[in-house]
């Protein structure tokens, strides 16, 4: 009989044992259970980091140094004076990266330009030094506008150009000469469009274009006061249907109108 009773109260003490157990299990979640006491890359007084350095996301794993750590590169003051004289000028534009793109080709300090004085929008955008923005912005307010005014009694609304930055060689032959366009010096006037809604085109007039034919005659004559290199339709065939207009240094300061 004794030992009966002695045997069901082992069982009870098994029995509430295991009651107290499941009731520690119970406040204790897997998350818990599974979760490091320490942070991941902590490591011992004395020892260095465990596991991989913190890396910024997108950088597909290698660290890179803080943006405050690149030293930004100084801006000519030659190019902070030439920049004053566009605002001055009314130019729109904005600054952009320096192109380097080989070869020979490239911009270090270059402007967007979409606009030009008097209100002449500028399309597409031409990406070009700021000297030669400022030359086509003082051509355009001094010579492109009065000549328009005079002949069909209206300002111009547009330019239209063809190319601005462009990294290629003249007439694109490989092995030529680098184009002034791979340096940002230079660019191509396709087409203007007056207030009065009248569209130019520059290639050449015909017959009876009188007004046409003067204007265009002008634009190629005075241009030669603010570039060293005027081409445009006559001179041959790459420049049949556009003017171009660059600052090609050369020798003695000789230009090239034609």
């Amino acid at each position: 009989m004794l030992s009966r009773l002695s045997r069901s109260q082992s069982h009870r003490t098994i029995l509430l044992a295991a009651a107290v157990a499941l009731v520690g299990l119970s406040a204790c979640s897997v998350d818990d259970a599974l979760r490091p006491s320490a942070p991941v890359g902590f490591a011992p007084a004395g020892l260095g980091p465990v596991g991989p350095a913190p890396v910024a996301p997108g950088n597909f794993g290698y660290a890179i140094p803080s943006p405050e750590l690149i030293e930004p590169q100084p801006v000519p003051a030659e190019e902070i004076a030439c920049r004053q004289r566009l605002r001055r000028l009314g130019v729109t534009f904005e600054d952009i990266p320096p192109i380097r793109g080989g070869g020979g080709c490239g911009i270090e300090h270059p402007v967007k330009v979409s606009g030009l004085p008097g209100k002449v929008q500028l399309k597409p955008a031409a990406t070009l030094t700021c000297a030669m923005a400022e030359a086509f912005a003082l051509w355009t307010r001094d010579e492109l506008n009065p000549a328009s005014r005079r002949r069909y009694f209206s300002g111009v609304a547009t330019i239209h150009q063809g190319s601005s930055y462009s990294c290629r060689t003249i007439g694109n032959r490989r092995g030529g000469t680098l184009s002034e366009h791979a340096r940002g010096n230079a660019i191509d006037v396709m087409k203007l469009t007056l207030r009065n809604g009248r569209e130019i085109d520059v290639r050449k007039p015909g017959l009876f274009s009188f007004r046409q034919r003067s204007l265009l005659n002008s634009v190629r004559g005075d241009a030669c006061g603010y570039f060293s290199t005027v081409l445009g339709p006559g001179y041959n065939y790459d420049h049949r249907d556009h003017f171009h207009f660059d600052l090609k240094p050369r020798r003695n300061g000789r230009r090239a109108c034609h």
